[in-house]
């Protein structure tokens, strides 16, 4: 018998309907579409705009999705967690706002928090609980809704970021699928190139910090880029190394859609060719924690039983890793 592992046994993603093209942005901000497209690669963003929604609105949408089509009911959840950069609330965490709204009463759940590489590090996370053998059936969500902490008055970071998001199923498996492998890293003095001034316990609101604008995302993106290419890069890399996997035994690069060119320069890396990388970036921007299951979930009916899988990520912190999976199921 092969050792447990946490496998991947349905996947459901959801964005909000509203389409902010960057036809729009042009009329909002000093900008148009060529500089953004040739910069970014993002035609087009969604933007959750009803109002009293947030970040829940997403996660609930996917899980109960994701319920679905595995064809069990949420008093079936041991454990949610939810990656999020921008949760409902200060407290209680975003994961108990899904529990609740999707009836998941005997799931316990909390937040993770690791800007835009908190899917991949919550995946490790409820991996662990499932290799454990203390819990059969463990929720990762990884949801955004990045509008709310964006400032629309600044073209360096209103062009990128998007609404959206999804959530993943990990179960047990002795057959040797699911998670192999993974690689996390942090960087705390990245914090000075990528953050949010204000609203944390450091620089609490203040009719000063709202006039100043300082509740929005902050960032050098000529520093955040040059980190992220590096580190994305070099931590694909090595997974690959570590496990033995040349580029042919690859089947997907499933990278986080941050920016083009940093997702070129990964996949150049490890010596596979584009046709193997997912690709959603021109649709939804930068969903932070949303990127990587608005992948898979997309490209849920072209993935195989056994495919191999390298899963990439890189945010503010600096945060950043990579892991290493086998595919469990056919669509």
């Amino acid at each position: 018998m092969e050792k447990l592992r946490a496998a991947i046994t349905a996947v459901h993603a959801w964005v909000p309907d509203y389409v902010l093209t960057n036809q729009e942005l042009e009329t909002m901000v000093e900008t148009n579409d060529e500089w953004i497209q040739t910069r970014t690669g993002i035609k087009e963003r969604r933007i959750l705009k009803e109002p009293g929604e947030g970040t829940s609105k997403i996660g609930v949408e996917s899980v109960n999705g994701l319920l679905k089509k595995r064809g069990i009911s949420a008093d079936e959840i041991d454990l949610l967690i939810c990656a999020t950069t921008t949760p409902d609330l200060v407290f209680p965490a975003t994961a108990n706002i899904i529990c609740d709204k999707v009836g998941a009463k005997n799931a316990f759940g909390y937040d993770l928090s690791a800007a835009c590489s908190g899917f991949l590090f919550a995946l490790v996370t409820g991996s662990k609980f499932i290799e454990s053998g203390q819990y059969k059936k463990v929720v990762v969500v990884g949801a955004d809704k990045m509008s709310a902490i964006i400032d629309y008055t600044d073209r360096a970071t209103c062009i990128i970021f998007g609404d959206g998001g999804g959530a993943v199923l990990l179960e047990p498996n002795t057959e040797g699928y699911g998670v192999y492998d993974s690689i996390l890293k942090s960087d705390g003095n990245g914090r000075h190139y990528l953050h949010q001034k204000a609203g944390g316990s450091v620089k609490p609101p203040t009719h000063a910090t709202v006039d100043a604008r300082e509740h929005f995302v902050y960032q050098e993106g000529q520093t955040v880029f040059k980190f992220a290419v590096k580190g994305m890069a070099d931590v694909s890399a090595e997974i690959m190394e570590r496990n033995h996997l040349k580029a042919e035994d690859i089947a997907w690069l499933v990278p986080h859609q941050a920016n083009k060119r940093i997702i070129d320069a990964t996949a150049s890396r490890m010596g596979v060719g584009m046709e193997k990388v997912m690709l959603n970036i021109q649709k939804y921007g930068n969903t932070t924690n949303g990127t990587l299951p608005l992948c898979l979930w997309e490209w849920e009916k072209q993935l195989h039983k056994g495919d191999n899988l390298i899963l990439s990520a890189f945010g503010g912190g600096f945060t950043w890793g990579s892991i290493y999976l086998k595919w469990a199921y056919n669509s």
